[in-house]
């Protein structure tokens, strides 16, 4: 990867990780637009597209309102997505798997990142720098989420190459272990969401109608 593709890669995780709380809030954040805008500036869109609806998929077990503690998605799914794109488009399941493991520790401490950045913004509050907080949290949170994409980008690559090149169980496996865990996880979420009385009922509709048209299509 060129230095031009890791500061692009750079510039969307950390615009990413602004667009949780700080600014602009406009859904640049989430993993599916994050990974595609990671896979996209190093010229494998639909790599990223994949892979950040993957991340999608897990995402949607936190809910992140009110004073509730959440993972970071965006600059994870950005790099991933990118690392993805390394690949030249190609699915590889070993690859994939390596990049998600590191993706959701990634992800995970960018929430306490989060935190931190929070604690720094109440002190400066306190100290009634009310003109500078604004700016001050944007350039923090703007930072911080820049770090995290790096960190990510260079461990995920090292571990991703490390499991793609050691991984000797069929690439079956591998999928079945990245798309399972993610579909389990959403799976779980939605039960969360709409387990109970008459919206039980549509989710579980919804979710044998999903399996059989994946099972036709297959089948087709």
């Amino acid at each position: 990867m060129t230095g031009a593709s890791v500061a692009a890669v750079l510039g969307v995780g950390a615009v990413a990780g602004l667009d949780l709380v700080s600014v602009p809030q406009a859904m640049i954040g989430r993993p599916l637009v994050a990974g595609f805008l990671g896979g996209a500036v190093v010229g494998g869109p639909m790599a990223g597209l994949a892979t950040g609806a993957v991340l999608e998929l897990f995402a949607f077990e936190s809910l992140p309102v009110g004073a509730s503690r959440y993972p970071d998605w965006g600059p994870a799914a950005a790099a991933a997505g990118a690392l993805a794109a390394l690949r030249g488009g190609v699915w590889d399941p070993a690859w994939m798997a390596g990049i998600m493991v590191v993706a959701l520790l990634a992800a995970w401490l960018g929430g306490l990142g989060l935190i931190a950045v929070r604690r720094l913004n109440a002190a400066q509050l306190r100290r009634r720098e009310l003109a500078a907080l604004q700016v001050g949290g944007i350039v923090r949170d703007l930072l911080r989420a820049g770090a995290l994409t790096g960190v990510t980008l260079a461990v995920g690559e090292r571990v991703a190459r490390h499991v793609a090149q050691g991984w000797r169980a069929p690439r079956e496996l591998a999928d079945v272990a990245v798309l399972g865990t993610a579909l389990g996880v959403a799976l779980w979420s939605a039960y969360r969401l709409f387990g109970q009385g008459t919206p039980r009922r549509f989710l579980a509709g919804g979710a044998v109608a999903g399996v059989a048209l994946a099972a036709g299509l297959l089948a087709w």
